[in-house]
């Protein structure tokens, strides 16, 4: 049996060793207004679940609700029914303008997930206000409540940013429950053969309507890394390259 020419060998080594990074590697979307609204969602993969942390990078200080995000959207290929696993705040929970520390806390019971949307070109979306979009039953817990109505609903644990001064801002700001600058949500049941790649389309919502502020996010990992078949291709081109120098020589 002929042995492998050893650039053939570097290239299918590099395309294993790629194609596992693909995987491994979260795949980060950033959007910002100009304004002072930014936001970050980077998207994981553990298994069959879906690992999403949702941020608010501004760092300006929010003082008015539309400052506040409370939701993302996004699109699945295939829009599959992921099944509601968790949502833990990261940072500390706001309480008015008193500062409970809260990392790791509970707020499934204020988060809610639905797929089969058709907002900002996507199926999928997370919030923790109701949108006119998401209802009771779609919460991460259905049981427990944080805060107000059976939720989401309103402004409450929505994400303040990272730069914000709790003691500052109108009513809607300081009287409402809020959670700075990120939270974690767990999503399972990914069908097979899902890819990180597979997810586009990312819009940043802020405030308690579809009519205020929303901020398309960028990025992704389509293009961060080649696709496994890409590098695959190239090693098909340079092992013929090779076998064409090789008959020449002959």
């Amino acid at each position: 049996m002929k042995k492998l020419p050893i650039i053939l060998k570097s290239v299918l080594a590099l395309s294993l060793a790629v194609a596992g990074l693909a995987q491994a590697v979260p795949v980060t979307f950033s959007g910002s207004d100009g304004l002072g609204r930014a936001a970050t969602v980077s998207f994981d993969l553990v298994g069959t679940d879906l690992l999403i942390n949702l941020s608010n990078t501004s760092s300006s200080d929010v003082l008015v609700p539309v400052d506040v995000l409370t939701g993302v959207f996004f699109n699945i290929a295939g829009n599959p029914a992921l099944s509601r696993t968790s949502a833990t705040s990261d940072g500390s929970t706001l309480l008015g303008t008193t500062i409970v520390n809260g990392a790791g806390t509970d707020v499934g019971s204020e988060w809610a997930y639905l797929n089969g949307l058709s907002q900002y070109g996507a199926n999928s979306g997370i919030s923790s206000s109701g949108l006119g979009v998401f209802g009771p039953g779609d919460r991460f817990d259905t049981v427990g409540n944080l805060s107000g109505p059976a939720s989401p609903d309103g402004l409450q644990y929505g994400i303040t940013s990272a730069g914000d001064d709790s003691s500052t801002g109108n009513a809607g700001v300081t009287g409402n429950e809020l959670t700075k600058n990120s939270v974690s949500f767990v999503l399972g049941g990914l069908p097979g053969g899902f890819s990180l790649t597979d997810i586009s389309k990312v819009t940043f919502q802020y405030g308690t309507a579809l009519t205020e502020p929303s901020v398309p996010g960028g990025g992704g990992g389509g293009n961060e890394i080649p696709e496994p078949a890409s590098l695959v291709l190239l090693g098909l081109g340079l092992a013929g390259l090779s076998t064409t120098k090789r008959s020449k020589r002959n």
